[in-house]
């Protein structure tokens, strides 16, 4: 376990290779390494320039070993934002060290401080670390939810349909 306090630090525009290097690493560990089609100039338009999501990097002596991208959502019952937790990556020579938990208290704490109302994200249904992990943080998992996504040309043809 860690014997020292995590060090965070908001990724900048520079950091845009590190951040697409860490979304590779997670997809590859993710078994979804085809479904990356993220490139530099698109994360830096999104994340930068749009400022449609956020970065923050957990730092070992200095050193990026960890990172979250985040956004904000909105819950309409609530009446307030939220934040959405898309991905969240340590480096595997740097699991165990508290570093993904840290990343975590530090989003809540974001979360909190913004005035959110809640603070969630998604796990894939056979990464059991994760699960047991998160269970042991109090989450709850939503049984009664089901996620629906539309991308590519499913998006578009159902954008173009009268």
């Amino acid at each position: 376990m860690m014997k020292t306090e995590v060090a965070f630090r908001n990724a900048e525009r520079k950091d845009t290779p590190l951040i697409l290097q860490f979304i590779k690493e997670l997809a590859d560990y993710e078994k979804m390494q085809n479904e990356v089609v993220a490139d530099e100039k698109t994360l830096e338009s999104w994340i930068f320039d749009k400022q449609k999501a956020e970065v923050i990097f957990a730092l070992e002596d200095g050193r990026e070993v960890g990172f979250a991208l985040f956004f904000h959502n909105f819950s309409t019952f609530l009446g307030r934002a939220g934040i959405y937790l898309e991905d969240l990556y340590v480096k595997p020579e740097c699991r165990g060290k508290g570093y993904g938990k840290a990343l975590l208290k530090k989003l809540a704490a974001v979360a909190v401080e913004r005035g959110c109302g809640r603070f969630e994200w998604c796990c894939l249904d056979w990464n059991k670390p994760s699960i047991d992990f998160y269970l042991s943080l109090g989450a709850k998992p939503l049984t009664d939810w089901t996620i629906y996504r539309t991308a590519g040309d499913t998006l578009k043809n159902l954008a173009e349909t009268r």
